[in-house]
């Protein structure tokens, strides 16, 4: 565990590259992987991995090797360096899919979704504390405010005397006033940190569901095809699950989404085909048949989840698929309806419950397997429903 083993076998070209880039910063030390294991309180075998490729590193275990070769050199790297290792990074990102990458992402994005938490409370309480205070000056000037109208109702023939003995009246109105304009703009932005601890809340629930249901994932078997046994009057008839496996066409322009959703389908029996665009998803209908169900992000550069739908309408090989909208805009009835005027079946506000988005996937799969059959049986499509 002290040297570094070779790079692994059949690496994707993005991850060769990477590790290489990473294995000279690292032979920059001059240290073994054991000792620097032990520095950056890592487990050695993780770091060996890393190091020869076979798994993509956190970006935080890439940037603690600059500011080690950096206190090493005595010379910070140039931020032209960092750019280039991060690109080839974000490129291993996107070639790797293996679960184990998966949940680190999601669990980078559980914990920044606890620290928006904790953040949100800590504000919450400080802006809490603060209105309590403007409150109770608020109160006390009332008090001032109201002694001196009693001292002038009580005592009317003196008025004017008392208003040269009290020539701070105005600008304690004028204080109260500001007070309470800075309570109702307290009390507003209260109101909004409340708003964003609920839903880091919510996202840290669903980000933790999506987590144990990643971890109770069994390893993918890949099924050897079996011939089927001939009888006497040839081969046996096909069953309801042969022919080529059903496909779920899933479109975001967030590489991360993709990952997370991947890592929810992975062990149906079904072919996931990503699109990061509209473009890359109608290119990606006319290049594959048997898609089951489109699932389709709103929010997407130049062409958005709405228009992309419309296109896809618009072609009588592709009209019938359903399509489910996911998004972050929320379940407001304004966008929800826009959404299922564009043809969709379903409309899902990120972040999503995984059970049901499995749930939902699984019944249009079930609907499509169900109609192949009776197509290759003979039946008359009009008969299907």
């Amino acid at each position: 565990m002290g040297e570094l083993h070779p790079l692994g076998e059949n690496l994707p070209e993005e991850c060769r590259v990477f590790a290489v880039e990473l294995r000279k910063l690292f032979l920059g030390l001059g240290i073994s992987v054991r000792r620097y294991a032990v520095r950056r309180h890592r487990d050695p075998s993780t770091v060996s991995r890393f190091l020869n490729g076979t798994r993509i590193p956190p970006w935080e275990f890439v940037f603690d090797l600059f500011t080690d070769l950096a206190a090493r050199r005595g010379v910070a790297p140039t931020p032209a360096a960092i750019e280039l290792v991060r690109e080839l990074h974000r490129a291993a990102v996107r070639t790797s899919r293996s679960p184990g990458h998966a949940m680190e992402i999601l669990q980078i994005q559980l914990a920044d979704a606890d620290r928006d938490a904790r953040v949100s409370m800590a504000h919450q309480d400080a802006l809490g504390e603060a209105l309590l205070d403007r409150k109770h000056r608020i109160a006390d000037l009332e008090v001032r405010l109201n002694q001196a109208e009693a001292a002038w109702a009580t005592e009317r023939a003196r008025a004017d005397a008392l208003e040269r003995d009290l020539p701070d009246r105005d600008e304690l109105l004028k204080e109260r006033d500001l007070l309470q304009q800075e309570v109702r703009r307290l009390a507003e932005e209260l109101e909004e940190v409340r708003l964003r601890g609920r839903r880091a809340e919510e996202r840290c629930l669903v980000l933790e569901r999506q987590l144990a249901m990643v971890e109770s994932q069994p390893p993918v078997v890949v099924p050897q095809p079996k011939e089927a046994p001939e009888g006497p009057e040839g081969p046996a008839a096909p069953k309801r699950g042969t022919g080529p496996r059903p496909k779920i066409l899933v479109v975001d322009d967030q590489q991360n989404n993709l990952l997370a959703m991947e890592a929810v389908l992975a062990t149906l029996d079904q072919e996931l085909v990503t699109a990061t665009s509209g473009q890359e998803a109608l290119k990606a209908l006319l290049d594959h048949d048997d898609f089951a169900v489109i699932l389709l992000d709103v929010q997407m550069p130049e062409m958005d989840g709405y228009e992309t739908a419309a296109h896809i309408k618009r072609r009588p090989r592709n009209r019938d698929i359903p399509i489910i909208f996911l998004t972050a805009m929320g379940a407001d009835p304004e966008h929800s309806s826009r959404g299922y005027a564009a043809g969709a079946v379903d409309y899902m506000a990120k972040p999503f419950d995984p059970w049901a988005l499995r749930a939902k996937v699984s019944v249009f799969t079930e609907i499509f397997l169900e109609r192949r059959q009776r197509r290759s049986q003979g039946e008359d499509p009009a008969d299907w429903d």
